[in-house]
């Protein structure tokens, strides 16, 4: 499908009037050449073959940017989940693959890294359960490297050692970085039915089944389709709102295929997925809160909001499979409470609370996504959010997160200030009735009859 100049022009007026940005651009690499039986040889190949690959990452899309007039917020790369790569090493800790990751990203100029990951969704490996421990200290000794641990999918059940295992990964993490907001926390996600070929942090990783260079770029564009229903006449039905951001999506959508065909083709690498997902920023008139309130939805969190929000999700990926025969990824709507200024308004209003959210990641494109709650939230509560959050993905077969960040020292009413991008989290109430016994079970959680799909 060409594109013709007067979409060109009609993109021009989105970025220049309603946020729309090329979230990112991420180079997914493969790492299995770096395999060694020494760790500080694995960091050393890691950051060649890094440093290597994405050296013209950066200027390229700067050269695009420029060209076509469309903003690229971020550059970055995923790689090889870090577990699979050290099975040779007998080292007990990865952390100077972590380091040798993120100064490769600071040498060619991106914003983060993704990859410091393990799938354990049906068992742990050796360097599976040394790349999970390894995980405070790396996060804490780096500075754009993000980590993913996935413990669940609809084919395999839910590994339930491994979801209390990262309960208090995510504690530690949190704990480790108490001097800094505690982000540390914030770059770690814990994943059901991981895709893998998402381009947003933190869950990038560069999956099994792809090539050795992969372009995976990612749209955004939430400040898009708020401006279009906010010009809908306010009795405008809800096929006329569905329809208005269908079509915005495609068009959305359109810019991204430009930008991910240019990049793909001057890079000399395979053109991957393009993920249309709504990735809301703390900027005025960028949030996914606000397109529900433009819906009709009094306050984001309030009666109404999961119907909305499937509305909009699905209106997405109608769109966006339109405009693109590589669409992949997450696609849909993304959720996160400190990235997302009208969320962060309805939290600190009462009227979105963590139930609430994890009620709307069952038709969003993901899940629970940079939540602060309480620094003495226990062990077993974060397993529980966890655990529900995985259930959720298994039995409807989508993908489903959790982006907990402990608040180290604070309490309800108290925030994590991050800068940037990520925004500010006020600190969110958990339910304190998690008990004991459940968490420490163990075991592996059954996969659901559905997934007998054979």
């Amino acid at each position: 499908m060409q594109i013709t100049p007067a979409e060109i022009a009609e993109t021009l007026a989105m970025v220049s009037k309603q946020h729309l940005d090329i979230r990112t651009i991420t180079l997914g690499l493969n790492l299995r050449g770096c395999t060694d039986n020494s760790i500080d040889a694995i960091a050393r190949k890691v950051y060649d073959r890094m440093t290597k690959a994405a050296e013209k990452l950066v200027p390229t899309a700067e050269q695009l940017e420029r060209e076509f007039g469309i903003p690229i917020v971020n550059k970055r790369i995923s790689v090889t989940p870090i577990a699979e790569i050290c099975a040779a090493t007998d080292a007990t800790d990865f952390t100077p693959i972590a380091v040798a990751m993120d100064a490769a990203g600071k040498e060619v100029g991106v914003d983060f890294v993704g990859g410091f990951s393990a799938l354990v969704h049906k068992g742990a490996s050796s360097a599976d359960k040394r790349l999970m421990e390894s995980i405070p200290n790396a996060l804490s000794a780096t500075d754009n490297v993000c980590s993913s641990v996935n413990v669940g999918s609809t084919r395999a059940g839910i590994n339930m050692d491994a979801v209390l295992k990262m309960a208090g990964i995510i504690r530690a993490t949190a704990e480790a970085t108490a001097d800094r907001q505690c982000i540390g926390a914030g770059k770690l996600v814990v994943f059901c039915n991981a895709v893998e070929d998402n381009p947003f942090m933190a869950g990038a990783f560069h999956g099994s089944g792809e090539a050795d260079e992969v372009v995976n770029v990612g749209v955004s564009g939430p400040g898009v389709v708020r401006a279009v229903l906010s010009d809908l006449p306010k009795d405008a039905d809800l096929t006329t709102v569905a329809e208005a951001i269908k079509a915005t999506a495609f068009k959305i959508t359109r810019a991204g295929e430009l930008m991910a065909r240019e990049a793909s083709r001057r890079l000399g690498y395979a053109q991957g997925i393009l993920d249309l997902s709504l990735a809301p920023t703390p900027a005025p008139g960028d949030s996914v809160a606000e397109i529900l309130e433009a819906i009709g939805v009094g306050q984001c969190g309030g009666p109404g909001t999961t119907a909305a929000l499937a509305m909009l999700n699905d209106a997405v990926k109608k769109g966006g499979v339109m405009a693109s025969s590589s669409v992949g990824g997450l696609s849909g709507a993304f959720i996160p409470v400190s990235e997302d200024a009208g969320m962060i308004r309805a939290a600190e209003r009462n009227a979105l609370c963590l139930e609430k959210l994890e009620a709307m990641t069952c038709v969003c494109s993901v899940g629970l996504d940079m939540i602060a709650v309480p620094g003495d939230t226990s062990i077993e509560e974060i397993f529980g959010i966890i655990a529900d959050e995985c259930a959720i993905g298994m039995i409807n077969n989508k993908t489903t997160a959790v982006r907990l960040i402990p608040a180290i020292g604070k309490t309800v009413g108290d925030r994590l200030d991050f800068g940037g991008l990520l925004g500010y989290a006020p600190v969110m109430p958990v339910n304190r009735n998690a008990g004991t016994v459940f968490a420490h079970r163990g075991g592996h959680m059954p996969a659901p009859l559905n997934s007998l799909k054979n």
